[in-house]
């Protein structure tokens, strides 16, 4: 019975789910409860896991989904430029994002929002309105600020989290094992960002929306209960692709490349225009950097 239950329900009732084991009610040891954390896991234990993963999956949306566990690619390290100039506001991003994230529906989570601000004021986010909802985009007098994770190079998040459920891998994306996340939503406190999001609810996420291609630290389809957040598209630039937001932004105004490479886009950018962070006085380092190009 305890496969319905969350893991934090089960952290709160696990003395008494102790008790009934002991009386032969059932065998705790094969839930997903005591997995270890991805990254003690051995290669023959996150191929049993995975392939678990991959069946319950594909049982639950009626189509092949698969779960890659990619590793960071040596000499990599990930960053992201977006040019506030060319930026729009018509949210085609924040969309793509959702799509091929398999971020929930109804409720609609999106990990990225686009703050209007109005160009008299400046960057001003007591003032920002992420709700704007107008006929036609740009919005005279007005220009656009998208926001999401900003993959801090000293995150906020992962300090505060009590049970290790969330880290900066070796590429600089700050990625969540959701199977370890307690829900007690310490890191969405401790973002300066706002970046992270909380599954109130079970997700409800369509079978044929549903995008199969994940990976187990990032779009694969998550609990009621957990945090969640960009990861950069793990499952796509792990293998050398752009985000997806990337690749829809009618104006170019995102860019995205490795920090290390002195020929990348993102380098160029950062040799040759005037770039700032966000929240800079509080030194989380952010990889994700604006620019007026």
């Amino acid at each position: 019975m305890t496969e319905h239950l969350s893991r934090r329900r089960f952290l709160c009732i696990a003395a008494g789910c102790a008790a009934a084991a002991a009386g032969g009610c059932s065998d705790l040891t094969h839930t997903g409860f005591f997995r270890k954390n991805f990254r003690d896991m051995s290669p023959e234990q996150i191929a049993a896991m995975i392939a678990d993963l991959e069946h319950d999956h594909s049982e639950t949306f009626g189509k092949p989904v698969t779960v890659g566990t990619e590793p960071p690619l040596p000499g990599v390290h990930f960053a992201y430029a977006l040019d506030i100039s060319r930026c729009i506001g018509c949210r085609r991003c924040v969309h793509a994002c959702v799509d091929e994230n398999n971020q929930s529906r109804e409720p609609q989570i999106q990990w990225i929002r686009v703050l209007e601000m109005s160009t008299e004021e400046g960057i001003n986010f007591e003032s920002a309105d992420p709700y704007y909802d107008h006929e036609t985009v740009p919005r005279p007098g007005h220009f656009y600020v998208p926001m999401a994770c900003q993959q801090c190079e000293v995150p906020h998040c992962v300090k505060s989290c009590p049970v290790g459920a969330t880290w900066r891998d070796d590429d600089g994306i700050t990625v969540i094992d959701y199977d370890w996340c307690l829900g007690c939503r310490c890191c969405l406190s401790a973002c300066p960002y706002g970046a992270r999001r909380f599954n109130w609810a079970a997700p409800d996420l369509p079978a044929e929306e549903m995008n199969p291609d994940t990976h187990y630290l990032g779009n694969r389809p998550r609990m009621k209960g957990v945090v969640e957040k960009c990861t950069f598209c793990i499952h796509r630039t792990r293998r050398g692709q752009y985000p997806r937001c990337v690749e829809v932004c009618p104006t170019g105004s995102r860019k995205f490349g490795n920090l290390l490479d002195p020929a990348s886009e993102i380098r160029y950018i950062l040799e040759h225009k005037r770039v700032v962070v966000l929240k800079s006085e509080l030194n989380t380092r952010p990889r994700f950097f604006y620019f007026f190009g």
